[in-house]
């Protein structure tokens, strides 16, 4: 019952120009496909060019994070009003990078959490262990904290919505992937920390993505496991033939 979901994260690349150019050659490819959901998340200044140029298609364009305030003395933010003013129902938040470089706090990625629910926007939460926490036997204490942390006074009716990546940092931009019994024990601690938080039901429909140098020749090994139920794909998304072959894992 969970439709997976194959999803493209562009970071700090593609111009507006650059992008529209990917979704030209991009749509047709997988014009056709239905079995899975297919998000992009462009850079905040291809946005808006990406959310007209995929309307009436099978893909979803999001943003890669925002603030949980709808405006104010913020330089340099993204309010989630903003984001649904140009047509954006979707949001990355939490992405490791943002953790790494630029503070944020799943404390804030929980008020981003309940502001893009409460505005409409589909949230994909990133969560995952760093090198460190891994070989100190911390993946599990770690990964509960996270879920724990995002999910703290969040209702079920808004945990419904959610979306959640686990993405080991260890395995993101590196070449090495977590294997798939190891990425599926984390998919299985996660779901697990997800019925403790909000019930087995619920737990039960939540998609888990995988996210750490996802590519064509890996994707369909990660997808058999029983608790993956789609990838966070970073830089074999930034090819639109690449992506496609993704999309359309055997």
């Amino acid at each position: 019952m969970r439709k997976p979901v194959i999803a493209g994260n562009w970071k700090m690349y593609k111009t507006p120009q650059e992008s529209l150019a990917f979704l030209e050659a991009f749509l047709p490819l997988v014009a056709d496909h239905t079995r899975d959901e297919i998000f992009l998340f462009p850079s905040i200044t291809s946005l808006s060019s990406a959310l007209q140029a995929v309307a009436g298609t099978n893909v979803h364009a999001g943003a890669q994070t925002m603030h949980w305030l709808n405006e104010g003395a913020f330089t340099g933010e993204t309010s989630p009003t903003m984001l649904t003013a140009i047509g954006c129902g979707h949001v990355l938040l939490g992405h490791s990078e943002q953790r790494l470089y630029f503070g944020e706090t799943y404390e804030r990625v929980n008020l981003k959490f309940k502001a893009a629910v409460a505005h409409g926007i589909t949230p994909v939460v990133c969560i995952g262990e760093q090198l460190s926490e891994r070989e100190a036997g911390r993946t599990e204490e770690t990964l509960r904290l996270q879920v724990n942390t995002l999910l703290r006074n969040v209702t079920r009716a808004e945990a419904k919505h959610l979306i959640l990546a686990y993405e080991p940092i260890w395995a993101i931009g590196t070449g090495r992937t977590a294997t798939p019994d190891v990425a599926q024990q984390a998919h299985q601690i996660v779901r697990d920390e997800l019925a403790a938080c909000c019930g087995a039901e619920l737990a039960g429909t939540t998609r888990i993505l995988y996210g750490g140098s996802v590519k064509p020749d890996n994707i369909s090994t990660l997808m058999a496991e029983p608790d993956i139920d789609g990838a966070l794909v970073g830089g074999a998304s930034l090819d639109p033939h690449s992506f496609a072959r993704l999309v359309k894992y055997a």
